[in-house]
């Protein structure tokens, strides 16, 4: 099967690949045309997923499909964007029918989900990686960003950490659970579901966002130092699953909390007034510190004691910082 048979045959005739009111012209043509409403911004975002390093080589190409376009969609929802569309280029050691067929099921079913629609990318052949770009639409001068914390704020989270952390010794093999804690821990690695409408609450109140990836200390570092402003966290306040507190005992939960990555929850800062409405409307902010004068994150402990520990992320080329 040739390139281009290949993406009309598992991609162009996808659900997720149909027209919709923004996306002028779509797969077919050497560039997609978008038209956003007058008066919006086009939030960009790219995400590059490689086997061995983001997803292990044998995996489920459904659950892979999910994944590869949830973590991206999520940078949307860290914008306070309205989702539009997504290009995929995919690099493939070989074709296989149900590999493919399987990975573009799982693709459209997170594309329909997220409402988003896809509308171009690129397929070659080479170790198996997956290159994704999200398009978004926000109104001018809404986008949420990291560089407007402010002393006195509260610092937010959007729900449960240390899920995604817990469950990578299950995707990789390493541990076993029962299948009441399994199962949502590895839903939470597979299939993220992006905070976008949450996102959107979050125009014109938060100060600042963005989605945790690398870890909750280390994402909640680059607010610090784009905003030029310090960070407490308090360690009591880390909201934690019970699966993740039936996993592990209470000091590896805390770590996966703070550390572990690939949440895809929104961490943000707020100022206090807006707390009580967004509550009452049903949104889900955990409140875990706050904003004050200085520079870099701390943890700190019931007493105020900073007891930040050394590890706080993954940096690519790096490993843990």
């Amino acid at each position: 099967m040739g390139e281009f048979e290949l993406i009309r045959h598992y991609f162009a005739a996808a659900p997720c690949a149909h027209a919709s009111e923004e996306v002028a012209l779509g797969i077919g043509d050497d560039c997609a045309l978008l038209a956003l409403p007058p008066g919006e911004q086009m939030a960009i975002s790219t995400d590059t997923l490689v086997a061995g390093v983001h997803f292990p080589d044998v995996c489920d190409p459904f659950l892979l499909g999910q994944r590869a376009l949830a973590v991206s969609a999520s940078d949307l929802a860290a914008m306070g964007a309205r989702p539009v569309g997504f290009t995929l280029a995919l690099t493939l050691p070989d074709v296989e029918a149900d590999w493919l067929e399987a990975f573009a099921r799982g693709l459209s079913q997170m594309a329909q989900s997220c409402s988003l629609r896809l509308i171009g990318g690129d397929t070659t052949r080479g170790p198996l990686s997956l290159t994704l770009t999200v398009f978004g639409g926000v109104p001018a001068g809404l986008a949420l960003t990291r560089s407007g914390a402010r002393e006195g704020d509260l610092l937010c989270v959007g729900g449960a950490l240390g899920d995604a952390a817990a469950a990578l010794p299950l995707v990789l093999g390493e541990r076993s659970a029962e299948p009441h804690v399994a199962e949502p821990l590895l839903a939470r690695y597979w299939s993220p579901q992006p905070q976008l409408a949450f996102g959107q609450a979050l125009r014109g109140k938060a100060t600042s966002a963005l989605d945790i990836s690398d870890g909750l200390l280390a994402d909640c570092g680059h607010i610090a130092r784009a905003s030029g402003v310090r960070l407490l966290i308090e360690r009591d306040a880390l909201p934690m699953s019970a699966q993740l507190l039936g996993f592990f005992d209470v000091q590896n939960a805390r770590q996966a909390a703070l550390s572990g990555g690939d949440d895809y929850v929104l961490a943000f800062t707020l100022p206090a007034e807006y707390l009580a409405g967004l509550l009452d409307a049903g949104w889900p902010v955990h409140v875990i510190g706050r904003v004050i004068a200085g520079q870099g994150v701390a943890l700190i402990d019931a007493d105020g004691q900073d007891v930040t520990p050394c590890i706080r992320g993954y940096q690519h080329f790096r490993g843990t910082s």
